[in-house]
C-alpha cells in the first residue's frame, strides 16, 4: 500500500510538472530565396539543444539525402559528407522526423559536416519544441556537444522542399533568430530557473556547471547595471487527500504547500524532497537579502561554493554546511533564517508563494515547466546551456549599438568570422578583418585607431584619411633595401596607393624598380654614363665633363665656371644700372617738388611775372 501511494503521488508530481501550465513554443524565422516558387518566409520551431544563433542570422544551402532520411546513424556509414568546400555555402541538412530522437538527428548530422538541422514533422499539427531525452535517456555522452543549431518545419513545408530537390533545384535558405528574442533598450532581464538538486543525472551536471562557468560574465553585467538577473525555483503542491502520508511530509514543506520530488526517485534513501525545497527556499532567501544589501551578484558566489562544498555525495546537503557558505560570503545569516521561516508550520512562505505565482505564464511567455530553463526579456531561451551560447542570446537582448563591451568579444563570436573569415576582406599581416558576427554576420570596413577603412567590405577595404598611412602602410608596398625605404602611401593622398618615382606596380602588391639605363628613359646624352640603381640611377660623364640632371647634359666643367663668373658680372652691372637709374629719378622727382614748393610761398607776397594784374573795383557812393 505505500509503495502505490508513493507512485501516486509520483504521478501527481509529473501532472503537476506536464499538464497543468501553458507551454509556448518559441519560434524563429526561416526564409527560402530560391527557387523562385519557394521564396517567402516561414516559421519554425527552436529546438532545446545545440546552439541557436540568437541575434544572428545563417545563411546555407538545403540537402535531403539519398539514404538514412532519418539521420538516426551515422553518415559516414553511407558514405555522405555535408562538409562545404572552401568558398561554398554552409549545408542545412534536412531529416524526416521518427525512429529516434531529436537529438541524435543533430548530432549525426553535426558530425558528417552540416551547419544546421531541419527536421520535417511527419504529421500535420501545430509545431512543437524538439527537447533533449528524458532523464533515464539524457545520459548520452553526445548532448552536451552538439553545437549546430536546429529547427522543426512543419510537413507541409518539408514535402515542398524535398519535390524542389528532387526536381533539380536549388534550395537556398536563410536561417534568422534577430527576432527571436526581444531587443527594446540597453538593459536586459533575464531569469534563471534552477534547482538546487545535485544528484538528478547529466541535466544537474550541466546546470552546475553552467552556473560555475558563467558566473563571471554574470556578475560583470549585473555590476554594471547592464542586467537585472533574477533567480527562480519551481516547488509543486501536495494533493490534499495525500497531505497527511508520509509520502507528502517527506517530499513537501508547510503542510503540503511546496514540494519538490525525491532527488534519488526513493523514498527509502537518501535526502528527501522536502530538503531539496529548503535549500532551494535559502538560496532564494540569500538572494533577497543580497539584493536589498544592493550586491544580488553574490547568489552566483553562494550557489557555485554551496554545490562544490555542500554536495550530496559527500552528505553535506545540511544547514549547517550552508550555513558556513554564508558567513564566509559575509551576508546577514539572520535575515536569512527569518526568510525562510518555520518550514513545519502551516502557514503560506512569502518567498516560495511568489515563486509559484512567477511559474505561471504571463503575455507571451509560457508557464515554467522545465528544468532548467532561462527567461530573457520574457521569451523562453531554447538551445544548450553552455556560457557562450547564453551570452550570445543575453547579448541578443540589447537594443542595437547598446550591448556592453562584453558584447562584442570573442565570447559571442559566432562560427560565420572564424571559418574562412565569412567571405569578408581580411588583412593577415596587420590582423585586420572586415568581419562582424554579432546579430548576423556582416563584411564592413573596420575603423582601427581612429583611421577609416572604405570599401565593399567584401574584397577591399582601404585605409582614407591623413593618417592611414599609420596603419599598416595604409595598406600599401613598402620595402627597405640598401639602406633606403620606399613607400606606395603618400600623406598628401587620402586614399589609394602609387609607387614612388622611380617604381612601377600597383602599389599595392608589388612595386618594381623601374630600370632608367636599360629603359632610356634618362642619362642618354652621347657622354653620360648610366648605371642604375634601386629605386633611381647615377649618371656620370667621361673627359673631366660634369652632368647636368635638369638638362640630361654633360658640360666642360670650364665652361661651366665661366659661364659662372659671366653671370655674376652680368647681375653686378645690372644692379650698378639700377642704382644710378634709380638715383637720378630721385633727383629730378625731388627737385621738381622743390621747385613747385617755392613758388606757392612767393606767389603769397608778390606777384610773379606769369600773374596777370588784378583790377581793383570800389563800390559807387549814394546820392546825398
Amino acid at each position: 500500500m505505500r509503495e502505490k501511494l508513493g507512485f501516486l503521488v509520483c504521478v501527481w508530481f509529473l501532472l503537476c510538472r506536464s499538464c497543468s501550465g501553458r507551454f509556448v513554443v518559441e519560434k524563429n524565422s526561416l526564409k527560402l530565396t530560391s527557387p523562385e516558387s519557394l521564396k517567402g518566409v516561414y516559421e519554425c520551431a527552436i529546438g532545446n539543444f545545440g546552439v541557436p544563433q540568437y541575434g544572428g542570422t545563417l545563411v546555407g544551402t538545403v540537402v535531403y539525402p539519398k539514404a538514412n532520411q532519418k539521420a538516426c546513424k551515422g553518415f559516414d556509414e553511407v558514405d555522405i559528407s555535408f562538409k562545404s568546400r572552401p568558398g561554398g555555402l554552409p549545408t542545412f541538412v534536412l531529416a524526416d522526423r521518427g525512429d529516434c530522437y531529436f537529438t541524435l538527428k543533430a548530432w549525426n548530422a553535426q558530425k558528417g559536416g552540416a551547419a544546421a538541422i531541419l527536421v520535417a514533422d511527419d504529421k500535420d499539427e501545430p509545431l512543437i519544441t524538439m527537447d533533449t531525452p528524458e532523464e533515464e535517456n539524457a545520459d548520452a555522452t553526445y548532448l552536451q556537444n552538439i553545437t549546430i543549431p536546429s529547427a522543426l518545419i512543419s510537413k507541409a513545408l518539408g514535402d515542398s522542399i524535398k519535390k524542389a530537390l528532387s526536381d533539380g533545384g536549388m534550395v537556398n535558405m536563410n536561417l534568422d533568430w534577430t527576432e527571436s528574442l526581444p531587443h527594446p533598450d540597453e538593459r536586459v532581464e533575464y531569469e534563471f530557473w534552477t534547482n538546487s538538486n545535485d544528484e538528478c543525472g547529466p541535466k544537474c551536471d550541466s546546470q552546475i556547471e553552467f552556473v560555475k562557468s558563467f558566473k563571471g560574465a554574470a556578475q560583470i553585467l549585473e555590476q554594471k547595471g547592464y542586467t537585472q538577473f533574477t533567480p527562480h525555483y519551481i516547488t509543486w503542491y501536495c494533493p490534499e487527500a495525500f497531505i497527511l502520508s508520509k509520502q507528502c511530509k517527506s517530499q513537501c514543506i508547510n503542510h503540503g504547500r511546496y514540494c519538490a520530488p525525491d532527488p534519488e526517485q526513493d523514498f527509502s534513501k537518501g535526502y528527501d524532497g522536502k530538503d531539496v525545497v529548503v535549500q532551494n527556499l535559502r538560496q532564494a532567501c540569500f538572494y533577497k537579502v543580497a539584493s536589498e544589501s544592493k550586491k544580488p551578484w553574490l547568489w552566483w558566489d553562494y550557489v557555485t561554493d554551496f554545490s562544490i562544498r555542500c554536495p550530496m555525495k559527500d552528505k553535506k546537503y545540511t544547514k549547517e554546511c550552508a550555513d558556513q557558505v554564508i558567513q564566509s560570503l559575509g551576508v546577514d545569516l539572520k535575515k536569512i533564517d527569518k526568510c525562510i521561516g518555520d518550514t513545519e508550520a502551516d502557514v503560506e512562505n512569502e518567498v516560495l508563494k511568489a515563486e509559484q505565482d512567477t511559474q505561471i505564464g504571463k503575455g507571451s511567455r509560457g508557464d515554467v515547466t522545465i528544468l532548467p530553463t532561462l527567461i530573457i526579456n520574457n521569451r523562453q531561451y531554447r538551445g544548450k546551456l553552455d556560457k557562450g551560447a547564453v551570452l550570445k542570446a543575453i547579448c541578443a537582448g540589447f537594443e542595437e549599438t547598446t550591448e556592453p563591451a562584453i558584447c562584442l568579444s570573442g565570447d559571442v563570436e559566432t562560427n560565420e568570422c572564424l571559418e574562412n573569415n565569412g567571405g569578408c576582406w581580411q588583412d593577415k599581416a596587420a590582423n585586420l578583418t572586415a568581419c562582424k558576427a554579432f546579430r548576423g554576420r556582416v563584411c564592413e570596413c573596420p575603423v582601427v585607431q581612429g583611421v577609416k577603412f572604405v570599401g565593399d567590405g567584401y574584397t577591399r577595404c582601404e585605409a582614407s584619411g591623413s593618417l592611414r598611412c599609420e596603419i599598416n602602410n595604409g595598406g600599401c608596398w613598402k620595402k627597405t633595401q640598401d639602406g633606403r625605404t620606399f613607400s606606395a602611401c603618400a600623406e598628401d593622398h587620402l586614399q589609394g596607393c602609387k609607387c614612388p618615382p622611380g617604381f612601377k606596380g600597383d602599389g599595392v602588391n608589388s612595386c618594381e624598380d623601374v630600370d632608367e639605363c636599360k629603359d632610356k628613359l634618362a642619362c642618354q646624352c652621347p657622354e653620360c654614363k648610366c648605371k642604375n640603381t634601386w629605386g633611381s640611377y647615377d649618371c656620370s660623364c667621361g673627359g673631366g665633363l660634369l652632368y647636368m640632371r635638369e638638362h640630361d647634359t654633360c658640360i666642360s666643367k670650364a665652361a661651366n665656371t665661366n659661364y659662372s663668373w659671366s653671370f655674376v658680372w652680368i647681375i653686378i652691372l645690372g644692379l650698378a644700372a639700377a642704382s644710378v637709374a634709380g638715383y637720378a629719378l630721385y633727383k629730378y622727382r625731388i627737385r621738381r617738388y622743390m621747385d613747385s614748393e617755392i613758388r606757392a610761398i612767393m606767389a603769397q607776397y608778390m606777384p610773379l611775372d606769369s600773374q596777370a594784374d588784378i583790377p581793383v573795383h570800389h563800390a559807387p557812393r549814394g546820392d546825398t
